[in-house]
């Protein structure tokens, strides 16, 4: 039996490369995963999965890992993303399920469950950095993915500006905690905060 022909990854084509290059092997919903509060000390974990159509309708203006992005720019490229996704969806993992479960486990599941909500069923699945089983279509995990591959991205930039402004309505809760600045990653102002805390 012959091997099928070998999918090439057209450099040129940038973040769209891996997407294109499923596309003609016949995957046309092709969605990408992440998520935003993996690492941070407070607040939820959110997830988010996107599927960006074929074409220039698909290409982002300003499409970048959220992380590389300014505020400004991520919200500006978050209304892109809305506006031009042929499907999306965003998870929420509340802070007691996550430190029940472990973030972990709760991002695999958050992961999960934002591709099962997508309006158009995935045929091909991508994730950041690390393999996830269970999507019901074949997926791919890609080393620095919210960096290189399209869909990935956008739905980085969902997840993070989703938990952004979650974290801002703590910060109206809880002003003494700062979250509005520092979005419940660790900083010695929070660190203090947690401490005067702890000892009232």
């Amino acid at each position: 039996m012959l091997a099928p022909p070998r999918t090439v990854i057209r450099r040129e084509a940038g973040m769209y490369a891996m997407e294109q290059a499923l596309r003609r092997r016949g995957f046309d919903r092709i969605a990408g995963a992440d998520e935003a509060g993996r690492g941070a000390c407070a607040g939820p974990l959110v997830v988010a999965a996107c599927s960006l159509p074929p074409g220039r309708r698909g290409e982002v203006p300003g499409l970048a890992d959220s992380k590389l992005l300014t505020p400004a720019s991520r919200d500006r490229v978050y209304d892109e993303v809305i506006a031009r996704a042929s499907a999306y969806a965003v998870v929420v993992v509340d802070t007691p399920d996550v430190d029940h479960r472990g973030v972990h486990a709760a991002n695999i599941d958050g992961m999960r469950r934002a591709v099962g909500l997508l309006d158009q069923r995935a045929q091909y699945v991508l994730t950041d950095g690390f393999r996830v089983d269970g999507f019901c279509a074949p997926a791919l995990a890609v080393p620095k993915g919210d960096r290189v591959v399209a869909c990935i991205a956008a739905a980085s930039v969902l997840a993070k500006v989703t938990r952004d402004r979650l974290m801002v309505e703590l910060h109206e809760a809880w002003p003494q905690y700062d979250f509005a600045r520092h979005k419940g990653y660790i900083t010695a102002e929070h660190t203090a905060a947690l401490a005067r805390a702890r000892r009232v």
